[in-house]
């Protein structure tokens, strides 16, 4: 075989593979958009499921007059629009935005650290806000001037507080994974200890309302906190997408690799801690404690369409959105008219999910 046929051998062997990735890339994003789709047909399905007596024309009416700026007006009782817009509408929404925040928060952990089973509560952004809502139920709720906001907004200070710390002291020791896991997981145990000294010592009325947003729920969600939990995660999500190829880069061949790469992999590990917990602890200071959404949305997508990170980030956020959305519908239907907590909900699912992670990928995941 001459030295000609051999190279077109080769061109042919390189085209195949070329076709077979577009192929496979194409086949990654119609995924994607059809889950997509997916997700706008169940949160419309969800949105009109409940005690008042509610339907898809008036749902679909309130939308176009949104949309239109009031141009069109929706010709819908009142009774319908009132618990569409103001009950129904933010909670489905916040669900969505919650649940992709959370997951993508989730991807971003795991791609900085290379461990599929770290979380954003894992550097115990979780704990800190609940001993700073903690404090501002003990001490701040019942003064006028702490305002509405007085809670989420001291949970959102302690989980960004908890996150400098560990960033900080990651980055004293080299801003390596394996530092920023274990400091997480002492300060984790730190915040819950204290918020445990807090319940211990508080009244009857300030026990139930502090163990009532641990739990985690999505009750008494207004249009405000859905625009500040949905900017952030706008904002962030375009981001960490062009920060894609470095990611794919520092998963598969880790630091040394990727610096030789030209990649300043400590400033895109500060970028994805940011990231991931501004937009986590904006959930949380609004929703409650609500966990493994960060952890099962990120596993649940790779499994569907792998580790590039182009694909990755984005369909994690929609699986995460979607898990939290279905949790939500269930806690709020299974038990009519008491609602469960979606933290709850989603913990009965997520345990199981997070064993079967454990045992089915040990060999791959703790070799």
């Amino acid at each position: 075989m001459d030295i000609a046929t051999t190279a077109g051998l080769a061109r042919g062997h390189s085209s195949g593979i070329a076709n077979r990735y577009r192929q496979a890339g194409y086949w990654r994003l119609a995924i994607i958009l059809g889950s997509l789709l997916a997700l706008v047909v169940v949160a419309g399905s969800v949105a009109i499921v409940g005690i008042a007596e509610t339907g898809l024309t008036a749902l679909l009416a309130i939308v176009v007059e949104k949309v239109s700026f009031g141009y069109i007006v929706a010709d819908v009782d009142p009774q319908q629009a009132r618990v569409l817009l103001h009950l129904r509408l933010p909670r489905v929404v916040m669900a969505i935005v919650a649940g992709g925040s959370l997951a993508f928060a989730g991807v971003l952990m795991q791609a900085i650290t290379r461990n599929p089973l770290v979380s954003p509560y894992t550097i115990g952004v979780s704990s800190a806000a609940a001993f700073g809502a903690s404090i501002a139920i003990m001490f701040g709720v019942g003064f006028s001037a702490a305002g509405l906001y007085f809670v989420p907004l001291t949970a959102f200070l302690f989980a960004l507080g908890c996150a400098v710390l560990v960033f900080s002291m990651a980055w004293l020791r080299g801003m390596g994974a394996q530092t920023m896991v274990l400091t997480g997981i002492a300060l984790m145990y730190l915040f819950s200890a204290m918020t445990a000294a807090v319940q211990f010592v508080a009244t009857q009325e300030q026990l139930a309302r502090v163990v009532h947003w641990t739990f985690g729920s999505l009750n008494g969600i207004g249009w405000d906190a859905v625009a500040v939990a949905g900017m952030a995660l706008l904002v962030a999500l375009p981001l960490a997408q062009s920060k894609a190829w470095q990611f794919n880069a520092l998963t598969s061949a880790g630091d040394d690799v990727s610096r030789s790469l030209g990649i300043n992999v400590a400033l895109l590990r500060g970028l994805a801690v940011v990231l991931s917990v501004v937009v986590s602890a904006v959930v949380i200071s609004f929703t409650g404690v609500i966990g493994f959404v960060g952890l099962i949305g990120p596993h649940v997508a790779r499994l569907m369409i792998g580790s590039d990170h182009r694909y990755l980030i984005p369909f994690s956020a929609i699986c995460g959105a979607m898990l939290l959305l279905l949790a939500d519908t269930v806690g709020r239907m299974a038990f009519s008219p008491t609602v469960i907590p979606v933290g709850i909900v989603v913990a009965f699912v997520g345990v199981p999910l997070f064993l079967h992670l454990i045992l089915s990928r040990r060999s791959e995941y703790f070799s």
